[in-house]
């Protein structure tokens, strides 16, 4: 089954490492086999990543758009999760952390990424 993709006028995204942009209008975008695909509202900026659930969300996003399970990515990974882990205040959120770190384990890269995703808005509805 194809992933369609809803592209706003100029929104930018990232399909398998490359970026990408759409053009002046509304468009369509339909991935035929698997890739990995993050949209721009998904990407985190080095610059942005100040917290430690930013940089564990930063960390699993390199991985997942680099495809790597392993090495270097994986060792940032797990060094942001464990520093998350440690800085974590409720047992909900230390459950969470540890989920991340499950995903990443078994390469389940998306995944982890779509839990870190809520780990920060949770984080940032907290903190307002």
């Amino acid at each position: 089954m194809p992933l369609k993709l809803s592209l706003k006028p100029g929104e930018t995204f990232v399909v398998n490492g490359a970026v990408m942009r759409n053009g002046d209008r509304r468009g369509v975008l339909l991935l035929e086999n698997q890739a990995r695909v993050l949209r721009e509202k998904d990407i985190l900026h080095p610059r942005d990543a100040t917290t430690p659930a930013a940089r564990a969300y930063f960390s699993v996003m390199q991985m997942y758009l680099l495809g790597e399970a392993d090495g270097p990515t994986y060792s940032q990974a797990a060094e942001s999760l464990a520093t998350l882990l440690a800085a974590s205040e409720t047992e909900e959120s230390r459950a969470a952390v540890l989920d991340i770190s499950a995903d990443v384990a078994c390469s389940n890269l998306y995944r982890a990424l779509s839990r870190c995703r809520r780990l920060l808005a949770d984080g940032e509805a907290a903190a307002a």
